[in-house]
């Protein structure tokens, strides 16, 4: 068996290697230890100002059934979906189609296009916010779920071209001119021989997308005023009163909303890392 990159360090540092990185974890997710204990305080213990102590009962199971039962999260978890899911379809599928040109196909545009993919991931979105108001507005699409996955997809497309054209770059262009030559048209050259080779790469793609626009929060609170179409990211923010701040409710529903792309990593989790390695070892 080959030594693991533990093994081949020199006993001291492998000593301090052991010991650094358990309080590294710890100090990584402290934050999330210090949600899930207010999710389960009761609400006196932070009214009274015991909030990284002790909870002086343990009031998990009322306080997330009071999520479900007294507000509608169940309602925000669907809006996220519906906005979430098209917009992975959207822009995975539109990455592929056009990291293929780019990658395959050698016209004169080619590299001067890329560019202006990988130069719009550098773009900060805040700078966007008001021409994409005045557009959705005069498309007539502002507070509307459907303007809000165009909008997303419109983003996350490229990122997504740049993340599909490099992993198809790197298959063997062998292959392809092997089925040219055989007569097989373009389209199943696309669709039987690329995409089932870059399908890691996809599935990675996918859990990355999923995980961004689940978690959006920016462009939700900018594109949509209507309470019932909110994500569960803007949601969470109607358990607040005017006067009252309901910070373990809050809690509560913040870890129920990271749930569905954590359950989503592990179910996707072999193709994840694949897709995350492929071509690591080419050369």
């Amino acid at each position: 068996m080959f030594p693991t990159p533990v093994e081949k360090l020199s006993p001291g540092v492998n000593i301090g290697y052991r010991l650094i990185l358990p309080i590294c974890l710890f100090i990584w997710l402290l934050p999330l230890l210090a949600i899930f204990m207010t999710s389960i305080r009761p609400v006196i213990d932070i009214n009274t100002g015991n909030v990284f102590g002790i909870p002086s009962e343990f009031n998990m199971i009322e306080n997330y059934a009071t999520v479900f039962a007294k507000t509608d999260a169940w309602s925000y978890m669907a809006n996220t979906l519906i906005i979430t899911i098209p917009t992975v379809i959207i822009s995975v599928a539109l990455a592929c189609i056009t990291g293929y040109a780019l990658a395959i196909y050698n016209f004169r545009w080619a590299l001067p296009l890329f560019f202006v993919f990988v130069a719009g991931n550098f773009v900060p979105f805040q700078i966007l916010m008001l021409p994409v108001i005045d557009m959705s507005n005069r498309l007539e699409i502002f507070n509307t779920v459907p303007g809000l996955v165009m909008f997303h997809a419109a983003f996350q497309t490229g990122f997504c071209t740049l993340f599909m054209r490099n992993f198809m770059k790197a298959l063997p262009f062998e292959l392809i001119e092997s089925a040219r030559i055989e007569g097989v048209d373009e389209f199943r050259i696309f669709w039987h021989l690329v995409l089932p080779l870059v399908r890691p790469a996809i599935a990675a793609l996918s859990v990355l997308i999923f995980t961004f626009i689940w978690n959006d929060f920016f462009w939700a609170t900018v594109m949509l005023q209507d309470d019932a179409k909110l994500p569960i990211t803007v949601g969470v923010r109607s358990l607040n009163g005017e006067f009252v701040q309901q910070w373990h409710l809050i809690s509560a529903a913040s870890l129920l909303a990271a749930v569905p792309p954590v359950i989503m990593f592990f179910l996707a989790q072999k193709h994840f890392i694949a897709g995350l390695t492929l071509g690591a070892t080419k050369g």
